[in-house]
């Protein structure tokens, strides 16, 4: 079973919100890495109000200037996921973020899908 991916909480470890995530994961060296990779998991209801946006600008911002150096994210909620394992056909064209690429949900193996609906998904920035 996958601790996480990159640089990644494990999955639902990040109970504090995104933002304790990039302060955390900004104390790394990434120059001494030689890359890093953290993913993020929204949920599609948290881009429902107009401020949404600038919250997430703000929020990968933030990132690079604690010296941050990649993010990624997923918008998709993990009942989302599940229905897509359930009626594939339906689902065709879903595309989620895995670690430092994308694929269509459907092309991948169920463990891989697994871990990505385990994944914490937000529901809000905060500060």
């Amino acid at each position: 079973m996958p601790l996480s991916e990159g640089i990644s909480p494990v999955q639902g470890a990040d109970v504090h919100g995104p933002t304790a995530v990039i302060k955390s994961v900004a104390k790394i060296d990434h120059l001494r890495t030689g890359g890093t990779l953290l993913n993020q998991k929204f949920s599609p209801d948290f881009f429902a109000d107009e401020t949404a946006i600038g919250k997430v600008a703000s929020l990968v911002r933030g990132y690079f200037r604690l010296d941050g150096h990649h993010i990624q994210f997923n918008v998709v909620s993990a009942d989302t996921l599940r229905k897509a394992q359930e009626m594939p056909e339906h689902y065709r064209d879903l595309i989620v973020r895995v670690a430092g690429y994308s694929d269509y949900f459907n092309d991948l193996g169920k463990d891989l899908q697994d871990e990505i609906i385990r994944r914490t998904e937000h529901a809000e920035v905060t500060g």
